[in-house]
């Protein structure tokens, strides 16, 4: 039986979960990044969270339900870094066992930070959905609690408080920029902007090299794609099927930027906001520029996801730049 989306009043009763356990994080204009887009432009500061990425949001809200059955079960996902930081801190903050895996090549900032919570790490597998299908077999064979990284209501109802606080802050934007992996925090945007600004114009945003979820929403189906991307936030293979029904739904325009571009736009951010953020967390800023026209004086908002950049990489960024 398909999972039915999360509404509006579940994302407004998520906030009131996540609400002791993490603040509402910052929503910064920056003169300099004004000026390079060509419009106003706001920055949402998901980069500042205690696991310095969005998915927090989502993970605090799902491991707070879990039934003590569950709980006692322990909790298992995949990840390439970022989700598995979310259910890792949430399961410390509630006393709940986690076990994350994770593709061979991760991230080794994110490794560390997820063990730091307490997570067990299971390398497996060259990338996030080789990792994602070992994973399944570990929950079916030893029955934990399974926690897909999109497919799962209360995760995209957590990281639907992002957008409930940009809207809040800023209630007559014009668009919303949000990068996409699986598409939870897009999917979340959606429910929100659709309940609170009908108007706004949502838009996702995914890197040329991973194009799954780009073609599962341009196709009407779920479809499969080569994953070559660095940005780890947006690789996937596959897509989503819960996100991608709410995508459908309600999302106004997705686009595709290269891995040149992503790169340009992570320097920029360093550069203009004084903020270090990852590859996922900078394409918003490079579909700004790519739709620099079409965005002109209108009131943007760019979804800076996450900040867990390696030292390699940021070496590697600063030395191509």
């Amino acid at each position: 039986m398909p999972l039915e989306p999360p509404t509006f009043a579940d994302v407004l009763a998520a906030r009131d979960r996540i609400s002791p356990y993490l603040r509402e994080t910052a929503l910064n204009r920056y003169p300099a990044l004004d000026e390079l887009v060509g419009t106003a432009v706001w920055v949402k500061h998901e980069n500042h969270q205690p696991v310095c990425n969005f998915k927090v949001r989502g993970g605090v809200n799902l491991v707070a339900r879990l039934t003590e059955d569950e709980r006692r079960r322990g909790v298992i996902t995949a990840s390439t870094g970022n989700h598995g930081q979310s259910i890792a801190f949430a399961s410390r903050l509630f006393g709940v066992h986690a076990i994350v895996c994770v593709p061979e090549a991760a991230n080794p900032v994110k490794l560390a930070s997820m063990r730091g919570l307490g997570a067990d790490i299971v390398e497996h597998g060259r990338d996030f959905d080789e990792a994602r299908e070992h994973c399944e077999a570990l929950a079916a064979k030893h029955g934990y609690r399974y926690v897909h990284s999109g497919n799962e209501p209360h995760l995209i109802a957590g990281v639907g408080t992002q957008t409930l606080e940009i809207l809040e802050r800023e209630p007559e934007l014009d668009a919303l920029i949000v990068p996409i992996g699986g598409g939870s925090g897009a999917a979340g945007a959606c429910v929100v902007a659709d309940a609170l600004a009908p108007k706004l114009e949502v838009i996702g945003v995914q890197s040329e090299a991973a194009p799954a979820a780009y073609r599962s929403w341009k196709e009407g189906g779920l479809a499969e794609d080569e994953m070559h991307t660095a940005a780890e936030g947006l690789a996937t293979r596959v897509g989503f099927d819960l996100p991608q029904r709410i995508l459908r739904e309600r999302l106004d325009d997705f686009v595709l930027v290269s891995e040149d571009e992503i790169r340009t736009a992570m320097l920029q951010m360093l550069e203009r906001t004084r903020n270090l953020v990852e590859a996922a967390g900078s394409a918003p800023l490079a579909a700004a520029l790519g739709l620099r026209d079409r965005l002109a004086s209108k009131r943007v908002a760019l979804v800076a996801s996450g900040g867990n950049v390696s030292l390699d990489q940021l070496r590697g960024l600063l030395e191509a730049g």
